[in-house]
This record gives structure tokens, C-alpha cells and sequence, in this order.
């Protein structure tokens, strides 16, 4: 609901009720985006073995979604701007119910489609939720993409946890792990109903404020490819990282238990950091100094893994679950900093995520890849802090104090 004429933006936190409405539907949206893919790993196996598919088919259920986001990515702006922002989300949240209850079916063929679907769902919020922050909380933007990012990173993280436990010890087996999520879906799509009753007022008022832009393609400008490689590269540590962690300390002597809780701990890591660092971004005049402050935790982290005390693990996971949720909270908050306008944060969304996914997809295959070339972790772990150091160089292009276009600079 976006805020009418009547409405002036305030920096105190006294929203109308009508704020508070959008606010809870947007954190409601923003657990839907991650909680559905990361439901999957831990029951993989399951799923593998009940539908009798191959291990290669297996693994491409965590690619389907990433290549979905990278080809749907683009056309999210173009149909948010014939539709407009709240009827869109609204319809991507009805995809994504569609697509979480066609995979939870139990056919091989509707686990596919499904898997598909939700990626075609989650795409268009992923594209959509920070040019929304932008026009409806102008001045909140860190704030409120602290609060999403958590909703998002915590029900990711319970969403892994309590996989293993409804497949394995309720009747409803994997079907009932993967289903679940269709509950929060379902309320996002009823919480957001109101969204789509309301006149677009604001959004017409500043559709008519981009039309110096609207011929100027966003990939023209430098900047906006400053912030698709930070957030390409960083989809890449994460997907890489939730990939093979876990196999890299499984070869090292670790327990497959131990290991997993491992990667816990990384995703538990990151929930403070996406919230503090939205916040610290948008009160600084440019965010330079948090993007060194990832690349040392990258360093630190991925460091500690290749030429570290194996003692010492569980610090490692840390600086690199900190690392993360400081990078993506600030890819987040690029998207809207870096942006004069709405229109203008879901084009670039929409150009970033596109690139990154495909980024994020290569990743997870490239590890294994130099692993099985080169029989050991070594290769790969220094992939791992070369691609940190290319974060840290189009981070530092795109931390710095400027917009899109050169008459649009800060």
C-alpha cells in the first residue's frame, strides 16, 4: 500500500495503518524467498531415493530455481511498471503457492515444474521487494531492508533445520517438508490482498518524475555494473559455500553431523549482519569501508579453512557467515542507494539478479569441477578468496557516493 498525497514521509517511526499493513506483508513475502529453496538440501537424499531419480537430476533441483531467477530477472521491472508494483508481487506470490504445491505432489515430473515455478515466484519479489522499500519508505530504506533481509535469512535457516525432522519423523515424509512453506505463502498472499485494492497514486506521481530515464537502458551505466558483479559474486560465495562447505570438512575428518551443524552456524552467523548493515549503510555517505570490512571477513574465514587449525572451524564459519550476511545486505541496499528512483532500483534489481544468479549457478559446479581436476580442496579454497578479492574491487565501485547516471549523482 503505498502511502497517498496525504501522507508526508517522516523519519519517526509513526506510520499510518496503512504502513504497518504493507510493512507486515513485505516481511511475510520475504520469508517465502528463501525458505522454499532451502528446505531441499537436507532431504535431498530422501527425495532421491523415493523417486528413484539419479544423483545428477538431484542435484539440478538446487539449479532449476537460480536459472529461473537469472531468466525471469529482466522482465520483472517492464511487468511491475505495466501492472504495477503491489498487483505483480501479488501475482509472483500465487506462482510461487502453485509451484510449491505442484512439488510437493510426489512425481518426478511435477517436482521439476514445481521447482521451476517457485523460481519463477521468488524471482520477481527478489526483483521488486527494494524498489518497493524505496517508494513506500523513503526514508527507512536501511531499516526496512534490515527487517526483510532477517525475515528472509531467519526462515532460510529454519527452514533447513526443520527438514531432516518432518521428513524423517511425522507421516507427511519429504512431500510435508517441502509443502510446509506453502502455509507462509498462503498468509503473505492473504496479508497482501489490501495491497492490491488501493489506488497507485504515489507510483503514477513518480512514473511521470523517470521519464528522463526511461531511454537510457540501465546496463549503460558503469556503476550499475559495479553492483552486479558485487552482488553476482557474492551469490556465488553463498551457493558455493552452502554447496561444498560441508563436504570440504566431511574429507577433513569432521562428522557429517558436525558438518552440517557447520553450516548452520554460518547461516546463523549471518542474521545479525543483514539487518546491522542496511542500517549502517544508509546513515553513511558511502559504504567503502563495510565492503573492506567483508573482504577481511572472507579472508579470515575462507583463510582459516585452507591454511587454519581445523580446531578452530567453528571461527571460521563465523567470519564467513558474517562476511555473507554483510555482503547481501549490502547488495540489498545498492540496489536502492545507487538509484534515483523506484523504477530505476527494480531495473537495476532486476539487471543484477540476472547476472548474479547465473553467477550463483556456475559456482556450486566450477567447485566440484577443479576438485575432481585436482583431487584435493586446495584449488577450489583459493577460488574462493580470488573471487572475495574481485567482490572487494566492485564493491568498492559500487560503495561509492553516486547514482546510476551522471546527472543523478549523490
Amino acid at each position: 500500500m503505498v502511502q497517498s498525497k496525504t501522507e508526508k514521509p517522516t523519519k519517526h517511526l509513526h506510520f499510518p495503518k496503512s504502513q504497518w499493513i504493507l510493512l507486515a506483508g513485505i516481511l511475510f513475502i520475504a520469508a517465502t524467498l528463501r525458505s522454499p529453496l532451502t528446505s531441499v538440501g537436507p532431504i535431498i537424499g530422501s527425495i532421491r531415493e523415493q523417486l528413484h531419480i539419479s544423483n545428477s537430476l538431484a542435484g539440478f533441483l538446487t539449479t532449476i530455481p537460480l536459472l529461473a531467477f537469472a531468466i525471469v530477472s529482466p522482465f520483472a521491472p517492464r511487468l511491475s511498471k505495466r501492472y504495477g508494483l503491489a498487483p505483480t508481487l501479488f501475482y509472483s506470490m500465487l506462482i510461487l503457492m502453485a509451484g510449491i504445491l505442484l512439488r510437493s505432489e510426489g512425481s518426478s515430473s511435477l517436482l521439476l515444474i514445481g521447482t521451476f515455478l517457485i523460481g519463477v515466484g521468488i524471482a520477481f519479489a527478489n526483483v521488486l521487494l527494494p524498489s518497493l522499500l524505496k517508494l513506500s519508505f523513503p526514508l527507512h530504506i536501511g531499516l526496512m531492508t534490515g527487517l526483510y533481509s532477517v525475515s528472509m535469512n531467519l526462515s532460510a535457516t529454519v527452514a533447513s533445520g526443520i527438514a531432516v525432522p518432518i521428513a524423517n519423523e511425522t507421516s507427511y515424509g519429504w512431500q510435508g517438508a517441502l509443502g510446509i512453506w506453502g502455509i507462509i505463502t498462503f498468509i503473505a498472499i492473504i496479508v497482501w490482498i489490501p495491497q492490491i485494492r488501493v489506488k497507485r497514486e504515489k507510483e503514477k506521481e513518480i512514473n511521470k518524475t523517470i521519464k528522463i530515464h526511461a531511454a537510457t537502458p540501465v546496463w549503460k551505466s558503469p556503476v550499475a555494473w559495479f553492483v552486479t558483479f558485487f552482488m553476482g559474486l557474492q551469490s556465488f560465495l553463498f551457493y558455493t559455500t552452502s554447496s561444498w562447505m560441508p563436504v570440504v570438512l566431511q574429507d577433513s575428518g569432521m562428522s557429517d553431523e558436525a558438518a552440517g551443524w557447520m553450516l548452520s552456524l554460518i547461516q546463523f552467523s549471518q542474521l545479525p549482519m543483514v539487518f546491522i548493515i542496511p542500517v549502517i549503510a544508509d546513515k553513511v555517505r558511502n559504504q567503502r569501508g563495510l565492503v573492506l570490512t567483508v573482504f577481511a571477513c572472507y579472508v579470515i574465514g575462507y583463510g582459516g579453512v585452507l591454511v587454519g587449525s581445523e580446531s578452530l572451524n567453528a571461527v571460521w564459519m563465523i567470519f564467513i557467515g558474517l562476511a555473507g550476511g554483510a555482503a547481501f545486505g549490502l547488495s540489498m541496499m545498492f540496489f536502492t542507494l545507487r538509484s534515483s528512483t523506484p523504477e530505476e532500483a527494480a531495473s537495476l534489481s532486476g539487471m543484477a539478479q540476472s547476472v548474479g544468479y547465473l553467477l550463483a549457478a556456475i559456482g556450486p559446479v566450477l567447485f566440484g569441477y577443479l576438485h575432481d581436476w585436482t583431487g584435493t580442496w586446495t584449488l577450489p579454497l583459493y577460488v574462493f578468496l580470488f573471487i572475495a578479492f574481485l567482490l572487494l574491487i566492485s564493491g568498492l565501485g559500487a560503495g561509492k557516493n553516486r547514482h546510476l547516471f551522471s546527472d543523478g549523482k549523490v
